[in-house]
């Protein structure tokens, strides 16, 4: 049964066709998007407030790849290339090769593009994103085809540019040009649509920058960022013409998790918040402002802030890495959040790791990594998780 979930208010009563859904207003806190420093700084360590694990991905003939992860789970590890060759490789979780696979060609079990693939280790199934074809097309393990499904084609909508595993039955999907309803529930069955899920906003933004000319169009934005945020068994959805990001509690009830301020319906040019990284402490988020200058191609200045849920204010700040034994600056655009459990990756070359190892500036758990590594194999996992 189709559901929709709709916000008049923050404090409106969500009415569905079997559910009553509510929305709590307890503690969110509110964000001046155009405040452009913050001071003191702080001072962190990644390994104070998150665990960190390394995963070195096998090397060899079959197996050599850009290392863009694509799914961490319980027992496998989901890489392909950035450039898109169709190529899937198959790691176990502690990085040994499993299988590749390349399903790609015109056929009707085969993907043109893969934007992103999911994995669903319950059911043993890959999630291939044929934004081209505007279909999901479903995979075994072992590379099989299942079956094939349509994306959402109704109304104004382009394709789902961003998904994630949401439970046995459905995918969590948003549809970055959909201007009503861009958060969907989605069965893994058959495409359908099981859940509307919106978010308020007076009138849709799209956060990029369009220059207009004679024979076409250029386009320019910020970079990648995740609207889809898993964060401790929820979701936080971030819609950016919304001034509230949300989460999306288990009961699929919507819950303010952050205010914006002035509305960006009032601004010219916008200014729009994205999270980086969020934990049960501190939650590591950029203000970009949407301006960029096609001449220079350059734009979309940022500034970079945390809010400490202890102290509850807002800080600068700098992050080290605590496993180099230099004070190794990390920066949050490296990581991308990958499943439900509220996990984020980055890699790291073998080739830096071999040549920091030479210089003794590596300790723990990394140092015994990069002892065994050769300059020219895999990129090496770092794998961010919320600590137990």
């Amino acid at each position: 049964m189709k559901t929709l979930i709709y916000i008049e208010t923050i404090l409106l009563l969500v009415m569905t066709s079997c559910v009553k859904d509510t929305i709590s207003t307890d503690g969110f806190i509110t964000v001046d998007v155009t405040k452009s420093s913050y001071s003191p700084k702080k001072e962190l360590v990644l390994q104070d407030f998150m665990d960190v694990e390394y995963i070195p991905l096998e090397t060899n003939d079959e197996f050599v790849n850009q290392g863009y992860v694509n799914a961490i789970g319980e027992k496998y590890i989901i890489v392909t290339n950035y450039r898109e060759d169709g190529d899937i490789f198959v790691y176990d979780r502690n990085g040994k090769a499993i299988r590749k696979i390349n399903r790609k060609g015109q056929g009707g079990e085969e993907y043109i593009s893969c934007l992103k693939i999911i994995l669903d280790e319950e059911n043993e199934e890959l999630f291939v994103n044929d934004f081209l074809a505007r279909k999901i097309k479903v995979y075994d393990m072992e590379g099989n085809f299942k079956r094939s499904f349509k994306q959402k084609q109704e109304g104004d909508t382009q394709f789902y540019g961003e998904i994630f595993n949401y439970d046995k039955d459905n995918l969590i999907c948003y549809d970055e040009c959909n201007a009503d309803i861009p958060f969907l529930l989605v069965s893994k069955k058959d495409g359908s649509i099981t859940r509307e899920i919106i978010t308020p906003f007076k009138e849709k933004k799209l956060f990029i920058q369009l220059l207009r000319y004679e024979g076409g169009t250029r386009a320019a934005g910020p970079g990648p960022y995740s609207r889809i945020t898993p964060f401790k068994g929820n979701w936080i959805l971030l819609e950016p013409s919304s001034d509230t990001i949300y989460t999306l509690m288990p009961d699929c009830s919507l819950r303010p998790f952050i205010a914006k301020t002035p509305p960006v319906h009032t601004m010219n040019p916008e200014f729009y918040l994205i999270l980086k990284l969020v934990s049960d402490r501190y939650y590591f988020m950029e203000s970009i402002k949407n301006v960029y200058d096609f001449r220079k191609e350059e734009g979309f200045p940022k500034t970079y802030f945390v809010y400490d849920t202890q102290e509850k204010d807002f800080f600068s700040y700098i992050i080290y890495n605590g496993d180099y034994s230099d004070k190794r600056e990390l920066y949050m655009v490296m990581f991308t959040p990958i499943n439900a459990k509220g996990e984020l990756w980055a890699t790291i070359d073998a080739f830096e790791l071999c040549r920091d190892y030479k210089k003794g500036k590596l300790k723990g758990k990394l140092k015994d990594i990069a002892a065994k590594l050769g300059e020219d194999d895999n990129r090496v996992i770092m794998l961010v998780k919320p600590k137990k």
